[in-house]
């Protein structure tokens, strides 16, 4: 057996947790820094992205744990590399950049293949890359110390927390507009 691998369950669970709340603090801070709002209604993005007004947007982060559960299996494919090594983390971030952000199989903007078939200016590619880098440079670090370090129960407590809060404002948001929404029709 690999000592070096994490139990399934309890890395998924962990995964799941640190993809949720870094997706949702870096996007919430990327969206009002870099204003998406405004920046979604330009006519390259207008058709491309949908509009701040689409609960699509709300919805989103109600969905990170699937992805996370994702993650999770392919980390624990690789946890002996990931976990317990001094520079796991670096080897994720690596990992989840290449392969997630610049070298991915379609032509997702801020990807190579986004650069050479899509028709999206520079600058377009280059405004979201600080924030997708920023959240799998948190994702990794905090994942890989949370899984290396279990007997912080304080940091178990705090990103639980985070977690459930990360997950009840966007579901809060999606049951008030709801309730508009109804009461205004």
């Amino acid at each position: 057996m690999d000592t070096g691998r994490p139990r399934f369950v309890p890395l998924a669970l962990k995964t799941v947790a640190v993809h949720t709340i870094t997706y949702f603090i870096v996007g919430a801070l990327a969206a009002s820094l870099v204003n998406y709002q405004a920046r979604f209604t330009e006519p390259i993005l207008n058709t491309y992205m949908r509009q701040f007004d689409s609960p699509w947007l709300l919805f989103g982060p109600l969905l990170q744990p699937i992805r996370g559960l994702l993650f999770a299996v392919v980390f624990w494919l690789l946890g002996g590399v990931l976990f317990g090594k001094k520079h796991g983390w670096l080897i994720m971030w690596a990992m989840l950049a290449i392969l997630g952000i610049f070298n991915t199989f379609g032509p997702t903007p801020g990807s190579i293949e986004g650069l050479l078939y899509t028709q999206l200016p520079l600058s377009t590619h280059l405004w979201g890359l600080p924030e997708v880098l920023t959240q799998t440079f948190l994702f990794s670090a905090i994942l890989t110390y949370w899984v290396n370090h279990p007997e912080k129960r304080w940091l178990s407590w705090l990103l639980w927390i985070l977690f459930f809060v990360c997950m009840a404002l966007p579901a809060l948001g999606l049951f008030v507009g709801t309730e508009t929404t109804v009461s205004g029709s």
